[in-house]
């Protein structure tokens, strides 16, 4: 069955589209060059400062958990004052911080750094999630959604052989020092380049075409101080709510767990040089990037073709979450450096694919006053769980020097996540 006609998009806007998502996804490279640093300098940063696996897992950890503390304020925050300001201020912060890691002198400073990073890159996400839903019609916004995503795990597979050859040439504190300035430039960028969609002035026709993006009709509907604190109070008291966060956990678990030990996994488990490491650590994540751009152009193709968006999009959770667990407990029984990275490798891609329609349904259930607020709650609950990934596994390699049990365990947080987008997750969201 063929889908609704589209409105013809005016072209104004498509510019405004074209050079937002530009700089959400220059950003989103830069963040997560910046988010993997710490794992790529894990071996040499704990031989010099002599921390154990554990304490290297809480500096892992507590970056996520300092994350998710920070989404609840970031959603009433972007909600309340936009994308412009919250995600502006952000990228200055975190960049900032980057440059600072770079003079830490132990434990406690680098704690402090960790939390510091984690709360400057708390708007990204919800951020581009919110400039999405507020300027992409809602049969275009998976692709957006996939490419602003795919930035992201672009990120993590350069920063293996980027973050390498500069701590190799400048040591791992040059490294940090010199992947902060980027931010700050962008940051500049982003200042001077975008205007939120309330505060934008639009012509009839342009008003036009973006009522039809709306959930709930007309764009006035964004006007005004934003969600109200009992408002977003009642969101915690839904069902869909507490399964879009477990589920989600699922994806930000497996991610995070790659992210932050993979290099340490290819270094102990198959006997690889920090160079070489480098290197291997690319196919994951570039895995991972063609699972995102898959993920959008399968669901709009979906949404165009007539099939309900809420429906696309968690066929595609459910999916990706079961194959990515199932893709977790094969790594370890695969041959050879190769074969371990092309096995996390469709794990990532399998993840990601879910990731991608894991957002694209926060836009879908969720009315327009309240994206941010939710988008910002889902991230809060998945990483929570997230930031047990790091640490766990630490936990565990110290005291069984094998990263089997961690994979294990990894699996099975997949399939859970899957199981809860079937089970959990069936009504929209609702302000009361």
């Amino acid at each position: 069955m063929q889908g609704p006609q589209k409105r013809e998009k005016p072209r104004r806007i498509a510019r405004i589209q074209v050079i937002a998502v530009a700089i959400l996804a220059v950003s989103g490279v830069i963040n997560y060059v910046d988010r993997g640093s710490l794992a790529i300098a894990n071996t040499t940063i704990r031989g010099e400062l002599g921390m154990s696996a554990t304490r290297m897992g809480v500096l892992l950890s507590v970056f996520s958990m300092a994350y998710a503390v920070s989404q609840l304020p970031v959603g009433i925050l972007l909600d309340k004052f936009g994308e412009r300001l919250v995600m502006g201020a952000g990228m200055l912060l975190w960049s900032v911080t980057q440059v600072l890691t770079g003079s830490v002198r132990g434990f406690a400073s680098f704690f402090a750094a960790r939390v510091g990073l984690a709360v400057g890159e708390a708007p990204f996400v919800i951020s581009s999630v919110k400039v999405v839903h507020d300027w992409f019609d809602v049969r275009e916004r998976a692709t957006p959604m996939a490419v602003i995503n795919a930035s992201t795990t672009l990120g993590q597979a350069v920063a293996p052989p980027i973050l390498t050859g500069i701590m190799l040439a400048f040591g791992w504190r040059g490294m940090f020092m010199a992947i902060g300035v980027p931010g700050v430039v962008l940051a500049l960028v982003w200042f001077g380049c975008y205007r939120d969609r309330k505060v934008a002035v639009v012509s009839e026709v342009e008003r036009a075409y973006l009522a039809g993006s709306d959930r709930e009709g007309s764009s006035e509907s964004r006007k005004g101080p934003g969600v109200s604190l009992r408002q977003w109070l009642g969101l915690f008291r839904q069902r869909t709510m507490w399964g879009m966060m477990l589920g989600f956990g699922g994806i930000n678990y497996t991610v995070w767990l790659y992210m932050s030990w993979m290099p340490n996994y290819l270094q102990a488990e198959h006997h690889l040089t920090l160079a070489a490491t480098g290197m291997f650590a690319v196919i994951p994540f570039s895995c991972g990037a063609v699972g995102m751009m898959a993920s959008g152009v399968i669901a709009d193709w979906l949404v165009r073709r007539g099939v309900d968006p809420v429906r696309s999009y968690r066929t595609l959770l459910v999916m990706g979450l079961t194959c990515s667990g199932l893709c977790t407990l094969l790594v370890q029984h695969l041959t050879g450096a190769t074969g371990a990275a092309l096995g996390m490798g469709m794990a990532l891609f399998f993840t990601y694919l879910a990731g991608n329609a894991g957002w694209c349904l926060v836009q879908a259930l969720a009315p327009a006053g309240v994206v941010g607020s939710v988008a910002a709650i889902q991230n809060f609950g998945s990483f929570v769980c997230a930031s047990f990934a790091p640490v766990v596994t630490g936990w565990l390699l110290d005291r069984t020097h094998s990263f089997h049990l961690a994979l294990v365990i990894c699996a099975m947080v997949s399939v859970l996540g899957a199981a809860s987008y079937l089970v959990v997750v069936r009504e929209p969201i609702r302000v009361g």
